[in-house]
């Protein structure tokens, strides 16, 4: 779940938190690309690239905070486009719900 790609945010909840994307267990029993690659690498540049994805994370947040409201915007259009207008005048008659009524679950039937 949180290492899916969610449409508002157009990154996994995993990246926002932690800045890098996760290992999955899978990927440490058949090793990836990813997982292979950090063996070949030293622990001062991998220090040093851990660094610079930390400070991108700021970024990276912000941009999904766009992303985010880009969606809202794209929803709320989606929605009023379907959205029609009534216009009531007095003496009009109209159904209205009433909310003092309570159901029984079907456990108390």
């Amino acid at each position: 779940y949180r290492t899916s790609i969610r449409t508002p945010t157009g990154a996994t909840p995993f990246s926002l938190v932690y800045g890098s994307e996760a290992v999955l267990p899978l990927e440490v029993q058949i090793p990836s690309l990813r997982v292979s690659l950090r063996e070949f690498i030293s622990d001062e540049d991998y220090r040093q690239n851990r660094l610079a994805q930390l400070e991108l994370l700021d970024e990276q947040r912000l941009n999904a905070l766009e992303h985010h409201q880009v969606y809202l915007e794209r929803v709320k259009r989606a929605y009023n486009k379907h959205l029609q207008h009534r216009d009531f005048k007095i003496g009009d008659l109209v159904l209205k719900e009433n909310q003092n009524v309570t159901t029984l679950e079907r456990s108390q039937r």
